[in-house]
């Protein structure tokens, strides 16, 4: 602790104000806080993504005649992305929309702390939730159709974290924007977009040319690409334009839910 610091705590103390915490304590509080009304949901979620990830795995398998392992490897390693997307795009703003509801959504924003510490702990939360999507949907395809993976685990990793990140982000900003109805329409709306009309599960050539210029600047196709190319290394490569689309949205996400935790209710 720094001279400066022990003064204002010793000054705080003699005028009967207790110190202000710091940021890590303060943020360390809020995560035990919003794990702990979370905790209980998360063997459930684990199950639900593991619902999903055999119900894009097996019953998208069933749609394809004579699946070969190309065909398998590019849905398989699709379906974690589709995974993160739910996740980020459904779960989140419909728990942001419920706590809206409810009051926390205010009772939060009524704390004496700051509002990035809120969105923080949030994203940190939803992060933890949606990752493990990853290995569940992983094992299934495993399981199922036997192939093997070539990990680049850097860019695994990376692109894994950046993806939630940019859909938790994304779904935030939906469920604190838009009314609480509204938000729910939009997350069941984009998860069919998401599962039947991006190019996450299949290869963009099947779409039309101006639908596969249009997810050149969505983030469906690239977090998809990325993630593929971390799971499949000698056959898949990285684009640095889809790096720079994913992180576009990224940062679009975490500007409009700053702004709607900072604007006045």
């Amino acid at each position: 602790m720094s001279e400066t610091t022990t003064v204002e705590s010793q000054k705080s103390a003699l005028a009967g104000i207790p110190p202000r915490p710091s940021v890590w304590t303060t943020t360390g509080t809020l995560l035990r806080w919003s794990f702990s009304s979370i905790g209980a949901m998360l063997p459930l979620f684990v199950v639900v993504q593991a619902a999903l990830a055999a119900g894009i795995i097996l019953g998208f398998g069933f749609l394809i005649p004579d699946i070969d392992t190309a065909t398998a490897q590019f849905l398989s390693t699709g379906a974690p992305t589709v995974l993160l997307m739910v996740i980020g795009l459904v779960i989140v703003p419909q728990g942001v929309a419920q706590a809206r509801t409810n009051g926390t959504f205010t009772y939060q924003r009524a704390l004496p702390v700051a509002r990035w510490q809120l969105l923080v702990t949030n994203l940190t939360v939803w992060m933890v939730v949606a990752l493990p999507g990853i290995p569940v949907a992983l094992s299934v395809a495993q399981l199922r159709y036997g192939f093997s993976y070539s990990f680049d685990w850097p860019l695994l990793v990376a692109a894994a974290v950046l993806a939630t990140l940019m859909a938790s982000a994304v779904g935030y900003a939906i469920g604190a924007t838009f009314p609480p109805m509204l938000s729910q329409l939009v997350s069941q709306v984009l998860v069919f977009f998401v599962l039947l009309f991006s190019p996450i599960t299949f290869v963009a050539s099947q779409l039309p040319d101006w639908f596969q210029s249009l997810h050149d600047v969505l983030p469906f196709r690239p977090a998809g690409d990325l993630i593929r190319a971390g799971l499949l290394s000698d056959t898949h490569s990285a684009n640095g334009q889809d790096l720079v689309v994913l992180g576009v949205w990224c940062v679009l996400g975490l500007v409009v839910s700053v702004r709607a935790l900072v604007r006045r209710a």
